[in-house]
């Protein structure tokens, strides 16, 4: 759990930060997050000097500078970084979804067979995901789980979409390793 306690606004710029860099691995200008978080770019300007106080970005001056994650950034966000992650499909209105990594899959109500959530961890952008939307998750690595449901909400700060489950399948037999 992250010691660093950030307000909403900051922990949704500083995962926008970090999704835009894992697509380029190059600086991020301040203007391109302003745009992807619908802020002006002089508050997200402040909003950087507090973070980059935080050790959470660092920033970098001249004409190709802007801004990077640190490693402390992606602890305070909970972000496991990985050289080579598992990799589990996500199809969205039946269209795979590139750039993206599937960090956690979390179940609530699963005795419910009505209510029956799921909450998917994302590492990367879910801006395009809309109440009701159809999504696919899996097979995942070992267990070849799949999970297909529709978009019953999402948490754009912690990067998280809520299914409502339509269907779970789980094939049995020994988990391939």
């Amino acid at each position: 759990m992250s010691s660093i306690d950030l307000t909403s606004s900051q922990k949704n710029i500083l995962r926008t930060l970090t999704n835009l860099h894992k697509d380029s691995e190059d600086t991020i200008k301040g203007e391109e997050i302003a745009e992807q978080v619908d802020r002006n770019p002089g508050t997200i300007r402040n909003q950087m000097q507090s973070l980059k106080a935080l050790q959470l970005v660092e920033g970098v001056p001249g004409p190709k500078g802007g801004y990077k994650p640190t490693a402390t950034a992606y602890e305070a966000l909970e972000i496991q970084q990985m050289d080579d992650p598992a990799s589990v499909p996500l199809t969205h209105e039946g269209e795979d979804v590139e750039g993206v990594i599937i960090e956690e899959i979390d179940f609530s109500s699963v005795h419910h067979p009505v209510l029956c959530r799921a909450e998917v961890h994302i590492q990367g952008s879910i801006d395009e995901f809309h109440e009701d939307d159809a999504v696919t998750v899996g097979p995942t690595p070992l267990s070849k789980l799949r999970i297909e449901g529709r978009v019953d909400g999402k948490d754009d700060t912690d990067n998280i979409l809520i299914l409502q489950i339509d269907d779970m399948v789980a094939p049995a037999g020994e988990p391939t390793h």
